[in-house]
């Protein structure tokens, strides 16, 4: 199933603290994935900025705003659990998340009232009920992220064929490919290239090489598998059980089942242009960082050492 929503979540942590007592947050991930049918993988999941796990963070919100609706409590800090006032809420999970987002909805009337009062600009952010602040950032970095894809793919295309291969190239170079080795990556002589493009050595005397094929196609072209087929057959006349076929378009069912069925004499990996676009961006080929967001969070071991005030009886 989808990893639920902070929303969604609410209910089922309230029902858990009010039933098994004090918790810390931490330590609600585990029960509460296996109560809502979780795989571990799910439970794991993490936010494609890097931003920590998905699960945990819809938890922590779902925590957050049952603090707001004063459902529940801090005993000591990272420790929740119920209030009085939770009581008539458990085992309701519907009249539970209503109360919650009318709490929170509250709160953040207050507050942009009080911007307003303070002659501070307010900033509309999405309904705080549907998406935690972590999900909201995590959505904006998809969307530069697919933005700046376009621009890449499109700037490839605005190139001559033969920067395209030096570009590929490159790529490979930075990824890792080559090693130590000088100048490990070349672009072929494109009269007479035999259907490859560049070339990576693996190693100082170049024992080991990879052999590329690059196609700067326009992106609703689709390669099929005669196209592959073609290149495994230069492969096999330079020798090689490595290549690795890049293009800014897509591949056929045909052509990926073609390179997923090859033998184990020769190794073919197929790029098509979103992988080629999302490469380029993670390696910083041509790229320079616009602005780094920094997301802090309490050192725990920090706080920790500290001694709590004692809970009142």
């Amino acid at each position: 199933m989808a990893i639920p929503k902070h929303d969604e979540i609410i209910p089922f942590a309230l029902d858990y603290l009010a039933k098994e007592g004090v918790h810390k947050s931490r330590d609600l991930e585990a029960p509460l994935g296996k109560i809502m049918q979780l795989t571990d993988e799910e439970v794991a999941e993490v936010y494609a900025s890097g931003n920590g796990a998905v699960f945990m963070d819809r938890i922590s919100w779902a925590l957050s705003y049952l603090l707001i609706a004063k459902l529940i409590e801090r005993p000591k800090r990272s420790f929740y659990q119920v209030t009085n006032a939770a009581m008539p809420f458990v085992g309701k999970a519907d009249e539970v998340k209503g109360f919650v987002k009318e709490a929170v909805a509250k709160r953040d009337a207050i507050r942009r009232a009080e911007k307003v009062k303070e002659g501070t600009s307010v900033v509309e952010v999405e309904d705080s009920s549907n998406i935690t602040p972590h999900e909201a950032l995590d959505s904006a970095y998809a969307n530069i992220r697919s933005t700046t894809y376009e621009a890449i793919l499109d700037t490839i295309l605005s190139k001559t064929p033969y920067e395209f291969e030096s570009l590929v190239v490159k790529l490979l170079d930075k990824m890792g490919y080559g090693g130590q080795v000088k100048d490990a990556g070349q672009v072929t002589q494109a009269s007479n290239d035999g259907g490859i493009d560049g070339i990576i050595k693996e190693d100082v005397l170049g024992l080991g090489r990879i052999h590329i094929q690059a196609k700067r196609y326009a992106r609703s072209n689709a390669i099929g598998r005669d196209e592959i087929q073609k290149f495994v057959g230069a492969l096999a006349v330079a020798q090689s059980n490595k290549g690795v076929f890049i293009s800014t378009s897509r591949y056929t069912q045909g052509a990926k089942d073609y390179a997923q069925n090859l033998n184990g004499n020769t190794n073919l990996v197929l790029i098509d242009g979103l992988q080629l676009a999302e490469y380029i961006y993670d390696f910083s080929l041509g790229m320079q960082t616009k602005q780094v967001v920094e997301i802090k969070e309490l050192d725990a071991d920090f706080w920790d050492a500290m001694k709590d005030e004692p809970v009142a009886e």
